[in-house]
């Protein structure tokens, strides 16, 4: 989230009343290897849904974070958004949180048995961290970090468990055991850290590493995971990526789709070719913040940070790029 975007945020959130009208509507054309890109879900911008991370659950409907309204929310396979959790507010309103004043959810990740974990930055030493959400429970801190961070990305290995979370005000990675418990931090460094606003942001664990982009350095980065699970060098993958947010691997390889927030598009990184824009606004993207990818279907996130239009969550099918 460049600083410009936070300037520029006029929305009042407190004692909003969220909902959401569940409309899906065609967008105009990909490009391949995407096609048949949807609108399938719209989400209460003017009440602070924010849509800022999605993972999709094996039945094809999607969670998602959203920032501003403090939100996980559920998108079910109709387009219909039920929120899940609201997560309160810090004594001084939010305030006081790093890089943005104001409080926010950010990324979301789900474990087998339907539990969501999600990111809370608060600004406060009670709230910040990582929290989860059972099904039909309430949300959980499972582990505290500093109050200075502002946590964004989130993943998870799926062979140990461990999470990984970006801390993109101060240019770090934490790592948190299965169970939760205290954070450590895993990996630090100038390709990790912010040059005007925010460093690292999203983040993969793919093929022995951890991949995080850097939206004001516009990298992304491969830290390969040692034999004792620490991190190994960091080696730059793709650069040149203007406000690069988050971004999913196609199961290709290395091939990942990366969200552009500022210029609103969705490009293919192939290694060894040319980056291809395969979503833009034209396709109903505004401030694209997040990418899932699931088999075939490939799910895109829109915050409308700025233009203050459609927050929404498109979807796109994924074919063979020839």
């Amino acid at each position: 989230m460049p600083k410009h975007l936070v300037r520029r945020l006029a929305v009042s959130t407190a004692g909003a009343v969220i909902g959401l009208t569940a409309v899906s509507s065609t967008a105009e054309a990909a490009a391949p290897p995407l096609s048949h890109p949807r609108i399938v879900a719209h989400f209460d911008r003017p009440a602070g849904q924010v849509a800022e991370s999605v993972i999709v659950q094996p039945d094809g409907s999607a969670d998602v974070g959203l920032i501003l309204s403090r939100q996980v929310a559920h998108v079910t396979l109709g387009g219909r958004v039920e929120v899940l959790a609201t997560m309160p507010l810090p004594a001084d309103g939010g305030v006081n949180t790093p890089g943005t004043g104001f409080a926010a959810v950010t990324g979301v990740e789900r474990t087998g048995d339907g539990t969501v974990y999600f990111l809370y930055s608060a600004g406060d030493e009670h709230l910040t961290g990582l929290w989860k959400l059972r099904p039909g429970g309430k949300p959980e801190r499972v582990a505290a970090l500093p109050a200075a961070s502002f946590l964004n990305g989130l993943a998870r290995d799926d062979r140990t468990g461990d999470f990984y979370i970006t801390d993109s005000t101060q240019g770090r990675i934490w790592r948190v055991g299965p169970h939760g418990g205290t954070a450590k931090l895993w990996a630090a460094g100038e390709h990790l850290a912010p040059v005007h606003f925010f460093g690292a942001n999203g983040v993969k664990v793919h093929n022995g590493a951890v991949w995080v982009s850097n939206i004001d350095r516009g990298t992304i980065l491969r830290i390969p995971l040692t034999g004792k699970g620490t991190a190994g060098p960091h080696q730059i993958k793709a650069s040149g990526l203007d406000s690069v947010d988050d971004f999913a691997f196609t199961g290709r390889g290395d091939q990942l789709l990366a969200a552009l927030n500022v210029p609103s598009k969705v490009v293919l990184i192939t290694p060894g070719k040319a980056d291809r824009i395969v979503l833009d606004e034209s396709d109903g993207l505004q401030n694209t913040t997040s990418v899932a990818v699931d088999g075939d279907a490939v799910y895109v996130a829109s915050g409308a940070l700025t233009t203050g239009g459609d927050a929404n969550l498109l979807t796109a099918r994924l074919g063979h790029l020839g």
